[in-house]
């Protein structure tokens, strides 16, 4: 028997919770996005193992450790943009997060990290040379901005170094979570009537990132919710787990982009994050992050980039 569609599956208590709870509260009065209750119980038992997030082995430590904070930190600040991809040079054979995670990547390989104050006063043309980016485009001075707020808080709350923020953190996951989502560069709570709705995606992937990274070692990385963007909702969609409205079909097949905080938007968000905590309640032994890193590979498959997902210029996801 499949869960109660309606159910959160534990009290508030920190962001991931509180998201939790308003999205389970959305379910009951949504408008453009419903799930297909009947169908997910199977989804769920029909869905392979997900990936492991730990990694085996001790944690990194030292120089090693400082340098995967700073490389994930500095990614998930800049994690957004998929309502600008298609606009992107795109690396053959490269999405646009491929585009950007690579090389970055390969920047911190040829030069090193860039040290928070040199974050904190990065401008667009650096960046932009960096991702191989035109200088000009609107992504480039959106990323800049983040990178620069990352800088000037890691410089006045932790010393300039990339690891204080996880050894704030005291090994929880949501302390991390909440750290960050005062940062204006890990910004992103949603409203919907009275509903706050706290997705916080790129703070939670962050946490997620440097675990699997063996950075950090989260005690209560299972407290986390999907981290909310526009692929983990498609894949769903295409697998029979949501039903958009067909109005909503029709503007995400004509590439019609979506207002950042619109109710149909928001509502693509949180049922998606609503869905995957009910397939984590069908399913022993597994946990929000994991199903999340599933699918979001699976999204990858020509099957899911055939068709066209919606779009959001924003900072969120």
């Amino acid at each position: 028997m499949s869960p109660d569609i309606h159910s959160a599956t534990r009290p508030p208590a920190g962001a991931p919770d509180r998201l939790r709870a308003a999205c389970a509260r959305l379910s009951r009065r949504a408008r453009f996005v419903w799930i297909e209750e009947e169908a997910l119980g199977a989804y769920a038992r029909s869905l392979p193992a997900p990936p492991a997030l730990t990694p085996p082995g001790a944690p990194l430590t030292g120089a090693a450790r400082e340098r995967v904070a700073a490389f994930w930190l500095t990614l998930d600040a800049i994690n957004f943009g998929s309502g600008w991809f298609p606009t992107l040079r795109k690396r053959p054979g490269r999405s646009g997060y491929g585009t950007i995670a690579g090389a970055l990547r390969e920047r911190f390989e040829r030069a090193g990290p860039w040290s928070a104050e040199q974050l904190s006063e990065i401008e667009p043309a650096e960046l932009a040379h960096v991702l191989e980016q035109d200088p000009g485009h609107e992504l480039m001075a959106l990323f800049a901005d983040s990178l620069r707020c990352l800088g000037r808080r890691l410089a006045a709350e932790h010393g300039g170094r990339f690891c204080g923020p996880l050894d704030a953190a005291g090994g929880s996951a949501v302390a991390l979570v909440e750290r960050l989502a005062g940062w204006r560069c890990f910004a992103d709570v949603s409203r919907y009537e009275e509903l706050e709705l706290p997705f916080l995606k790129r703070a939670q992937i962050a946490a997620a990132d440097l675990q699997r990274a063996g950075a950090a070692r989260f005690s209560d990385l299972e407290r986390l919710t999907m981290f909310a963007d526009n692929l983990v909702p498609h894949v769903l969609r295409l697998d029979g787990v949501l039903r958009f409205a067909p109005e909503l079909v029709a503007r995400i097949e004509a590439g019609e982009l979506l207002a950042h905080g619109s109710a149909q938007e928001v509502e693509i968000r949180a049922m998606a994050v609503h869905a995957v905590e009910l397939i984590v309640a069908a399913r022993a032994g597994t946990c929000a992050a994991a199903v999340d890193q599933l699918l979001w590979e699976r999204g990858g498959r020509p099957r899911y980039k055939a068709r066209p997902r919606h779009r959001c210029r924003c900072r969120a996801y």
